[in-house]
């Protein structure tokens, strides 16, 4: 059966800085997913940046993110994909997102925003050739 979960919640209001929860991926056979971000709400003037941190114990994360997702500045879904299969040692993943808020100071940035996976299935391993021939 193939993974499927938040790693930020649909409908949940940033106003800072933050990070999701952390998901354990150890049992996902494919190791590829679909992302998709959907912001629902904000304010002028302001911009999100959603990235994807990997781990190999859940506690100690990598210095850079394994996927950053586009800069967005305004409502709509932003989709993407996550291929694991090159990094075999990140066994977790959590979302981090920064806020910036540029002209007037107040009021603070806002966002209401979720990012889903949704496992990929695997593909074949081995694909058919076709038979080519020439004409002579």
């Amino acid at each position: 059966m193939s993974m499927e979960f938040d790693l930020i919640p649909q409908g949940t209001l940033v106003q800072e800085n933050g990070q999701g929860p952390v998901v354990d991926i150890r049992t996902s056979p494919t190791r590829t997913f679909f992302c998709i971000l959907e912001i629902s709400d904000q304010i002028e003037q302001e911009s999100v940046d959603v990235s994807i941190w990997g781990s190999a114990d859940g506690e100690n994360w990598d210095a850079h993110p394994i996927l950053k997702l586009p800069q967005q500045f305004y409502r709509g879904e932003t989709r993407a994909a996550l291929d694991l299969t090159l990094v075999p040692n990140v066994n977790f993943i959590r979302a981090g997102w920064e806020l910036n808020r540029w002209g007037r100071v107040a009021p603070l940035p806002m966002f209401v925003l979720g990012l889903h996976l949704a496992e990929i299935p695997a593909m074949p391993v081995r694909v058919p050739q076709a038979q080519a021939s020439a004409a002579k």
